[in-house]
């Protein structure tokens, strides 16, 4: 890559992340310092536009365990970007120019923040108060889920994995962001800190349940799901995994 395109997707992300993180000035200090970290040091969502992952086609989103609806934000920023010439480097796949967006947040404290800080996007963004364990799912193209479901047990992951796959449309996608238990080091590196930011978001802590990549991989297969499997832990020391599972077509 010549530096010349680097320093053009470098400027472009920064534009990105300030576009993104300016409306959580609204909902107060925590709110848009969380937002500005979160987005700037987690590699995940650059990664997710670099590599093309969130495709045109991907324009009914379910973001499961959405907080403070940064994703919502950022799609919206992307949006605008590219409405605007020259604003969008080449090097860049094309997203969704407006998505339509259900995020599912257990947390009343952080939908009442997407709400204030965000809500008034175009088209405006839904926010749903419930547990992804039993809140309805509508028919979408993408689900995103960031390192949430190791928060309920086994029996129960199956079970929002199958009622994700379910709600997907034919050629839907499923990015699903887990730790690799089967990497001891960084898995408790990534649960300790995770349990931090619980706490520090003002939530209870809650036990949590890991697999190894592997096991992870072989549950989607089985429930329909062609994966492959991109690490997302870049510049950290955690053991973080992108599974990118796309809903196969039925036999």
């Amino acid at each position: 890559m010549s530096s010349e395109l680097t320093t053009t997707t470098d400027a472009a992300w920064r534009r990105l992340h300030e576009a993104a993180t300016a409306p959580y000035r609204k909902a107060g200090n925590f709110a848009w310092h969380f937002a500005r970290g979160k987005l700037g040091r987690d590699p995940v969502f650059r990664g997710l536009i670099e590599r093309g992952l969130i495709g045109e086609s991907h324009q009914r989103v379910v973001d499961i365990g959405c907080g403070q609806g940064l994703f919502a934000s950022l799609l919206s920023a992307m949006a605008a970007m590219q409405s605007r010439a020259g604003h969008w480097p080449p090097a860049w796949p094309t997203t969704p120019a407006a998505a339509e967006y259900t995020g599912i947040e257990l947390m009343p404290k952080d939908v009442a923040r997407a709400e204030n800080s965000i809500g008034h996007l175009q088209p405006a963004p839904r926010f749903v108060c419930a547990d992804m364990c039993t809140a309805a799912m509508p028919a979408c193209d993408l689900v995103v889920i960031l390192d949430v479901l190791h928060y309920v047990d086994h029996a129960a992951q199956e079970g929002v994995l199958r009622r994700v796959h379910a709600a997907l449309q034919p050629g839907g996608r499923l990015l699903l962001r887990v730790g690799d238990m089967a990497s001891r080091r960084g898995f408790a590196i990534s649960q300790w800190v995770d349990r931090t930011v619980t706490r520090i978001r003002g939530h209870r802590v809650s036990p949590t349940w890991g697999r190894p990549l592997a096991d992870w991989t072989a549950l989607l297969q089985r429930l329909g799901f062609s994966v492959q499997s991109i690490p997302m832990s870049e510049g950290t020391p955690f053991a973080n995994v992108l599974l990118v599972a796309d809903r196969r077509e039925a036999a």
